[in-house]
């Protein structure tokens, strides 16, 4: 299933896409329940009927969860060219490790940074002049636990969505540490919908980001360092996973800092990330002063 969590008419929904139709068919949820977006229905445990179909191009797509309850996890350096690009980057505190990691690198996003599909990301000259991007695949997490084993770990995933893990790299420099340079407010792009984990074979699944309509990125989950299985055992070894909770799984090679000289976005940029089987989500960065 491909659900959405839209605004129409002034209220949240939740709704079961249908692409060749070109229409969303809204959940029976009430109306406090829809306002937590694809959650209502990861706490339900099952699907509502749905209602009457309204035409996509008439309502607002949201973020598929509009605010995430807690930070979102994320992982870093997890496609072996992309550790390699950045860890020549001078960027990277933990390169004096080995370009790839022996462990999964993970850190954080705040909620607050969550933004939808089509919505703009701020650039904020006076804060940082080195904006990236980076096209991942999220994984959604249905059923929480603690200790979970990877043998057992898909079966507490819910389904999977697109993030843009901006990132300032200047800031997260200068600080050594990741959070602050990837938690600047509109800095986690999210969308344009979610799709249940039956949609998409996560082994095998194509990514690609484009900027400005130049192909940036191109590469494809089977690629992952650690995969899906592995960060969930990672992460929920004496860390409770919750229904959810979103997992940023890492960016491949092509991000602007791998350049020479860097490709940093700037005000006016389009970036397009692409994940077979789940769809587009694009934005437009812009001055924070336009």
């Amino acid at each position: 299933m491909r659900i959405a969590t839209f605004s129409v008419g002034g209220e949240r929904r939740v709704g079961l896409v249908d692409l060749a139709a070109g229409e969303v068919r809204p959940f029976d949820l009430p109306v406090d329940a829809a306002r937590e977006g694809i959650l209502a229905l990861i706490e339900r445990g099952s699907v509502p009927a749905t209602l009457s179909p309204i035409a996509l191009d008439r309502v607002a797509l949201e973020a598929p969860m509009p605010r995430p309850r807690r930070n979102i996890f994320c992982v870093g350096k997890n496609y072996h060219e992309h550790a390699h690009e950045f860890a020549k980057s001078g960027f990277d505190s933990s390169a004096a490790a080995g370009a790839v990691p022996k462990e999964p690198i993970i850190f954080s996003k705040v909620p607050e940074t969550v933004i939808p599909n089509q919505a703009k990301v701020l650039i904020d000259a006076k804060v940082s002049t080195a904006i990236d991007y980076e096209a991942e695949l999220a994984v959604i997490i249905g059923k929480g636990g603690r200790g979970i084993s990877k043998e057992k770990a898909l079966d507490h995933v819910w389904g999977y969505t697109i993030v843009n893990d901006v990132t300032a790299r200047d800031l997260q420099g200068r600080y050594s540490q990741w959070l602050v340079g990837k938690s600047q407010d509109t800095f986690c792009p999210m969308g344009p919908w979610a799709v249940t984990k039956d949609e998409i074979d996560i082994g095998n699944t194509a990514i690609r980001c484009f900027v400005n309509g130049d192909l940036r990125q191109n590469s494809n989950t089977g690629l992952l360092i650690f995969d899906v299985p592995t960060l969930i055992a990672t992460i929920s070894a004496g860390l409770s996973l919750k229904p959810g909770d979103i997992i940023a799984t890492g960016t491949p090679a092509g991000v602007g800092i791998g350049f020479n000289p860097p490709r940093y976005l700037k005000s006016g940029d389009v970036v397009r990330v692409e994940i077979d089987g789940i769809g587009a989500l694009e934005n437009r960065f812009e001055d924070i002063a336009a």
